[in-house]
């Protein structure tokens, strides 16, 4: 009888998804970048989200299907300016369009995570707790500072009117029910510094 000399390999474990999200001008994208710095793996579902309404040819079928074939421009790009204001006051005609969007963008989450190898990968969204992606997480860490701090980032940032800013922030989830349903919290309210500080101390407690 032949003896067997190898032994079956133990499957490498999955990498644990830590969910990041932060309203509008709480500096979520200066956090991600910050947790790359240190070495792990972030996927920016928003600007992925950019690029497969733009790539997946179905996906830009249905699109045209439900919002017109203005969604994109003579050169066939997604004409976000004209979608935004499609959807902006029709919640019912967002829903539908996140409903199209977010299962490619899951599918291209999956297989992005695939390829990883470091424990911990983090899943950079705005609609974490919206779309209740945290339940698909290992933890939900968010980003927040101070109302006038976030309008007056925004208004520096994009040029827009405090009114403007303030109506973004109205249509979205209100922070305290962030702050409740959020594993980890980083305020900030004060410098980069200390915005360095928090994320590296909150990324490597994760266990």
């Amino acid at each position: 009888m032949e003896e067997l000399n190898s032994e079956t390999k133990k499957a490498e474990p999955e990498p644990k998804i830590i969910g990041l999200t932060g309203g509008i001008g709480s500096g979520k994208t200066t956090v991600a970048r910050f947790i790359e710095e240190f070495g792990f793996p972030v996927y920016y579902s928003d600007d992925r989200a950019k690029t497969i309404v733009n790539d997946n040819e179905d996906l830009k079928r249905t699109i045209k299907e439900l919002l017109g074939e203005k969604s994109y421009d003579e050169k066939g790009i997604y004409d976000r300016k004209f979608v935004a204001e499609k959807v902006f006051n029709d919640n019912d005609l967002l829903q539908e369009l996140n409903n199209i969007i977010h299962p490619a963008v899951r599918i291209d989450f999956e297989e992005w995570v695939s390829k990883q190898t470091k424990y911990l990968v983090f899943k950079e969204t705005a609609l974490l707790f919206e779309l209740k992606l945290n339940k698909q997480c290992y933890k939900s860490l968010l980003v927040t500072a101070e109302d006038n701090i976030r309008i007056k980032r925004v208004m520096d940032r994009d040029g827009k009117t405090y009114r403007e800013v303030e109506t973004i922030m109205e249509r979205q989830m209100p922070e305290k029910d962030k702050i409740k349903l959020a594993s980890c919290i980083i305020y900030n309210n004060t410098n980069l510094e200390d915005l360095k500080l928090q994320t590296e101390r909150i990324v490597f407690e994760i266990e």
